[in-house]
């Protein structure tokens, strides 16, 4: 998307916007002529929240807009879904600070995955009706809480399915299950070091691990994640902070490991390599170690890059090891991502995978939700919630401090009327002394 957006307003303020929005449809020219049977009140509007990247930079930069707009038409095989919960990606972190070189130029909406309720459908779409929860995937703009999309990039949810649930399968399992079977072709017995274990693609993976007999997984992750992702399946957890994760898995496995998940890039993707048995594959699937802070770190990119492993054909002929690059924004054979979203929501069905939510943010508080995943303090999913966040209800008084508080202060209006009463009798008083003392000296005189 690119072009004019509306003026920017915080993500903790909402502003309504009356001007054309690039990615809406045209409106008419202010000076068109009006046609009796339909004039401006007439007209069926209704506002859209949505959070749009007004610039590279930190998170100041995500900013929440309300539009108010003509009601969209819809062309024929789209449909206009509400969105009821967003996923946060790590992807957006890169987008925000102009790593993520799929999404269009700011101003633009971001998000690329959603779940929510589909409120009417266009011409000749057959297999969705007006009111199935879906789960919508797209390369951008669902962070708004309405969208229009083709009905082939909406899937139906599971019925016991929650909306925050559906918001955070798509991005993650997709990734998780073509890596771990389309590439590395997973089988009983093999053992697979996931990188980022706590995280919503680590999460995704281990639990598709979990699909196969006696697989054995590896976890990378800050010790305070440890107990959580072994209940997730994580045979071995590894605090990477404190230890050196290639000696704990030799000392474990002192060959090495079948598969590794690799979003770091740099001198893991190395060390990765170096980790695999013959046979082994290694496939990397993101950079997350050029984001070290809100803003590019272009000291960050060029470390990253310059330690990134670099290795000929004949090398790779004689280590019998094989190199794999993945990123879903690139795929684009639509049957596989359709099939892969049966699979995976059958699985669902079937109760070997959940995802996992980490923690839920209103779309005024995008900017903390950043923060937790950049800070990598979240176990599973972040989900983003389109809804506005209600203000918080002054906590109400017991009945018990209600009566104490009437009680008070009718003593105290009590008390206050006795004071006046005594102030006036002493009024009364005071002018009768007065008087007294006035006409006393004249009788004397009498």
């Amino acid at each position: 998307m690119s072009g004019e957006e509306a003026p920017e307003a915080p993500a903790q303020q909402q502003q309504t916007e009356q001007e054309k929005q690039p990615d809406e449809p045209p409106a008419a020219a202010s000076d068109a002529p009006q046609e009796p049977a339909s004039s401006p009140a007439e007209e069926e509007v209704f506002s859209c929240r949505a959070l749009v990247l007004t610039g590279y930079g930190g998170y100041d930069k995500v900013k929440l807009q309300v539009k108010t707009r003509s009601k969209p038409q819809l062309q024929a095989g789209e449909v206009l879904v509400r969105v009821k919960a967003c996923g946060l990606n790590f992807a957006e972190l890169l987008a925000r600070q102009g790593l993520y070189e799929l999404l269009p130029s700011p101003p633009v909406t971001m998000g690329m995955e959603g779940s929510g309720v589909i409120e009417a459908v266009g011409e000749d779409v057959k297999n969705r009706k007006v009111g199935d929860r879906v789960i919508v995937l797209s390369r951008s703009g669902l962070w708004q809480d309405v969208v229009l999309v083709p009905a082939d990039q909406t899937f139906v949810m599971p019925e016991s399915m929650s909306f925050e649930e559906g918001a955070a399968l798509p991005v993650n399992y997709l990734t998780a299950y073509m890596m771990l079977f389309e590439m590395a072709n997973i089988r009983p017995g093999k053992s697979v070091l996931i990188h980022m274990a706590a995280g919503g693609v680590g999460v995704a993976a281990t639990q598709l691990c979990q699909t196969v007999p006696d697989v054995t997984v590896f976890g990378t992750a800050s010790a305070a994640k440890h107990e959580t992702i072994v209940q997730g399946g994580v045979t071995h957890p590894i605090d990477y902070r404190t230890k050196d994760y290639v000696e704990e898995v030799r000392k474990i496995s002192p060959m090495g490991v079948d598969v590794v998940l690799d979003p770091l890039g740099g001198s893991d993707t190395q060390k990765g390599y170096g980790l695999l048995k013959p046979m082994g594959t290694l496939i990397v699937f993101g950079a997350a170690n050029c984001v070290t802070g809100q803003k590019k770190n272009l000291l960050a990119m060029a470390k990253t890059w310059y330690n990134q492993l670099s290795i000929s054909t004949q090398k790779l002929m004689q280590a019998n090891k094989a190199i794999c690059g993945f990123h879903l924004g690139y795929i684009s054979d639509d049957q596989l991502i359709v099939r892969t979203m049966a699979t995976l929501l059958e699985l669902y069905n079937q109760g070997k995978i959940k995802p996992r939510i980490d923690s839920s943010y209103h779309f005024e508080e995008v900017g903390d939700a950043m923060k937790r995943m950049h800070e990598r303090l979240n176990i599973g999913k972040v989900i983003l919630l389109p809804e506005p966040k209600k203000e918080e209800e002054k906590p109400k008084s017991s009945p018990e401090a209600e009566d104490k508080a009437d009680k008070t202060e009718a003593r105290v209006s009590e008390e206050k009327k006795e004071e006046g009463n005594t102030q006036e009798v002493k009024k009364k008083k005071k002018k009768e002394k007065q008087l007294y003392s006035i006409t006393l000296p004249r009788n004397n005189v009498l």
